[in-house]
């Protein structure tokens, strides 16, 4: 009969009672709940009135208990004071890209872009402090006129995940990036660094803050990132934010006087020619077969504006515009492998070195697939090889691809 937290029974009250005369009749009780299985028969000898008396005693307990719980509970239509209130990161408004305007076209060939992304282990909900945790960051720095002129990356050194999340953020970590919360043997590099170090790859030769561009869906992600680590290490950050999705737009509209559709743009981007690209993703990233990667988004963007506007302008591409292409010393394409599972890749390359099962070996008549697409920005081509051993359904339907694309040239 143990009464919970909020509630007090009858039969709570006479153990209390009783619990200095069983004390002086030298019982090991120190508490109530020590003396409850001691006034069970004291209980029972009782008489309805006297029960009914503790009864009483019960409800008036639970009446005031419950006019106090009412009278801490906070009014919802006067906010607590500032000084109660949990400091939370939140980003409530962005700057908009219709601001930007060139001269000329020379201008826009010669303007430089950073396109930035943060990775972070997993979101957390939104009542928690900390809504993600920044784990990597990746940031070029382009123009239409010289491509991707340099590259900015770091691993971050997270901050401990919230009481009761630490698989959910490791778990979502595992689904894309790869990157472990603890024991990367990886060196990791604090908050304040991290900034200072954005700031001097980003700093204009003429001062003043850059101008950052990332795609859509990752804005708020990234913009709370770059608040939570200034707030973290006392800087003061003026980074403005902008879309690449505006960006894209406004060079089109710049050109063509016409904007083209944000679904049109936002497909062109989402482009899969060069994730298996060299020189496209960090270096860890590279070697694990692991496609999420910080440094690569940023660089894909780069890939796909060159693709799709250095035509437009007038820009020969070069190296620093698209990738090279991976070729043997016949010339041919050779086509980087495709990890299906990157965990178990990992893991059979520490086994054994000279194996490999998720190899996609790459025919020379196979060499792509042509593109049907009109659109000014042609990024919907892809690449495919045909398997040297049966897999997985992924590896099946590129097989079955091949063999419907041959079938169709002959």
């Amino acid at each position: 009969m143990s009464c919970s937290r909020g509630f007090r029974s009858p039969y709570y009250l006479f153990a209390r009672d009783q619990l200095p005369k069983l004390q002086q009749c030298g019982l090991p009780v120190a508490c109530v709940a020590d003396a409850i299985p001691h006034c069970a028969k004291d209980w029972a000898l009782l008489t309805e009135e006297e029960k009914m008396a503790y009864n009483e005693r019960a409800q008036k307990w639970k009446k005031k208990k419950s006019q106090k719980t009412k009278k801490e509970m906070p009014n919802l239509d006067h906010p607590a004071p500032g000084c109660l209130t949990t400091v939370v990161h939140r980003v409530t408004s962005f700057p908009d890209a219709s601001a930007m305007s060139w001269k000329s076209d020379q201008a826009v060939v010669a303007d430089i872009f950073y396109f930035l992304n943060i990775y972070s282990h997993g979101k957390l909900p939104s009542h928690c402090e900390q809504r993600f945790l920044p784990c990597e960051i990746g940031c070029v720095k382009y123009s239409l006129q010289d491509g991707i002129m340099a590259d900015f990356h770091h691993f971050i050194d997270p901050e401990v995940p919230p009481r009761g999340f630490r698989y959910h953020c490791q778990t979502a970590s595992d689904a894309t990036h790869k990157i472990p919360i603890s024991g990367f043997h990886l060196s990791r590099t604090c908050y304040p660094v991290v900034l200072r170090e954005l700031l001097e790859f980003a700093q204009p030769d003429g001062g003043g803050w850059p101008r950052f561009f990332c795609r859509s869906d990752d804005r708020f992600r990234i913009t709370w990132c770059l608040e939570r680590m200034a707030s973290v290490a006392g800087i003061e950050s003026h980074l403005e934010l902008l879309t690449v999705e505006d960006l894209v737009i406004k060079l089109y509209q710049k050109k063509y006087q016409k904007e083209p559709s944000k679904t049109w743009v936002c497909r062109e981007l989402d482009a899969v020619l060069w994730d298996f690209s060299s020189n496209t993703r960090c270096k860890w990233h590279e070697e694990n077969g692991i496609l999420f990667c910080a440094l690569a988004s940023c660089k894909k963007i780069a890939y796909c504006i060159s693709k799709s506007l250095a035509g437009v302008y007038g820009v020969p591409l070069t190296a620093t515009h698209l990738p090279l292409q991976d070729c043997d010393s016949s010339g041919n394409r050779n086509i980087n492998r495709v990890i299906l599972d990157a965990g178990r890749f990992q893991k059979m390359k520490a086994e054994s070195s000279q194996y490999d099962r998720y190899a996609v070996s790459p025919s020379q008549d196979q060499e792509h697939v042509p593109s049907s697409c009109d659109s000014p920005c042609d990024v919907k081509t892809s690449f495919y090889g045909a398997s040297t051993t049966r897999g997985r359904g992924v590896t099946r339907l590129l097989e079955n691809t091949c063999d419907l694309y041959k079938s169709f040239n002959n």
